[in-house]
């Protein structure tokens, strides 16, 4: 697939584009001195001898399992300043859990064994890294914003706008804004695959039986158990899913470890069983471990079928429930 940005990695260095007195010169675009961000490596691949697509379908299995791991050490310690944190009692994943941790652990590494074999088909070899490839698709993007500016603006209110700031806008764009869209861009197709799907199951007797009933023997969800899965559902739901939107988002090698990387880490903290105020992954959006717990109740099996990052499909198709709804809900039963 092609790759045009290569962002989400540290190794600060400067290149030098062609410079001239003004942004638009006849049909040249001129770019000033810029420092390539932090975040950016030079380097071919980002550890030597290992090519970077082994690191993406790595990244997310190593974090997995540390993260599961931070969680685990949690839910065995005894500490009880934890208890005002626990969504449910330690107790009730013993007693209401259908599935036992090893079976937990031997479908999660079924899965992950399984989306590694797909991105090794699917991903592909990173294109030369250099500064002159990084200076060329400036200065395409540079003609591109040209084009854009002065039929938006005009020609004489265009020029003057780029001169002023075309080479800082392009800078921006390429670095930053581009690269965060493709990302944002990205996170909303899993969301979509991730809902349709995800509501299909609970929806159709049949899909739900023999597939999607498997993830909830853990009505007490906790971190290791986020990608229990029957197979088929691991692969169509989270495997399929993440490399359709790396395509679809034209996701570079590095933007595709920090996606898969980062979506992981969400999914496990939604699943880890903490209510934690201070988590940045439960302050991110409403799309938290209470939220999803919710759904793996009975009360709230056919709501809040929106993961892993925002809540806003299950807020626009009438399926959101919250911790409200429900007191909402007993309170009616109450009454009546």
């Amino acid at each position: 697939m092609p790759e045009l940005f290569h962002p989400f990695f540290r190794g600060a260095s400067t290149a030098t584009n062609s410079t001239c007195p003004s942004f638009v010169t006849g049909e040249t675009v001129c770019l000033p001195p810029t420092k390539i961000p932090f975040y950016f490596s030079l380097r071919q691949n980002l550890f030597d001898g290992i090519p970077d697509i082994y690191v993406a379908l790595a990244a997310p299995v190593l974090a997995y399992w540390f993260t599961s791991l931070i969680f685990h050490c949690l839910d065995i310690s005894r500490w009880k300043w934890l208890d005002k944190y626990r969504i449910h009692e330690s107790e009730e994943v013993k007693s209401r859990n259908l599935a036992t941790p090893r079976e937990v652990v031997w479908a999660v590494i079924i899965q992950q064994i399984t989306q590694t074999m797909l991105g090794l088909v699917w991903l592909t070899e990173s294109p030369e890294i250099s500064v002159a490839r990084c200076q060329s698709e400036m200065k395409d993007l540079g003609r591109t914003l040209v084009s854009v500016v002065i039929r938006l603006l005009g020609e004489e209110t265009g020029v003057k706008f780029l001169e002023l700031r075309g080479p800082e806008m392009t800078h921006w764009l390429y670095w930053w804004g581009i690269p965060a869209a493709q990302i944002l861009f990205a996170m909303f197709i899993v969301d979509t695959w991730q809902y349709l799907l995800h509501r299909l199951m609970h929806t159709n007797k049949y899909l739900y039986k023999k597939i999607h009933s498997v993830h909830h023997k853990l009505h007490v969800p906790y971190a290791f158990g986020a990608l229990y899965n029957h197979p088929v559902e691991g692969f169509l739901l989270d495997s399929l899913g993440s490399g359709v939107a790396e395509c679809l988002a034209r996701l570079s090698v590095r933007q595709s470890i920090f996606l898969f990387a980062f979506s992981t880490c969400k999914t496990v903290d939604d699943h880890c069983g903490y209510n934690f105020p201070f988590d940045p992954f439960q302050m991110m959006s409403g799309n938290n471990a209470d939220y999803h717990d919710i759904h793996h109740q009975t009360i709230g099996i056919k709501s809040n079928f929106s993961q892993p990052f925002f809540v806003h499909w299950d807020a626009l198709l009438g399926t959101r429930m919250t911790r409200k709804d429900i007191q909402q809900r007993r309170q009616k039963v109450k009454t009546t």
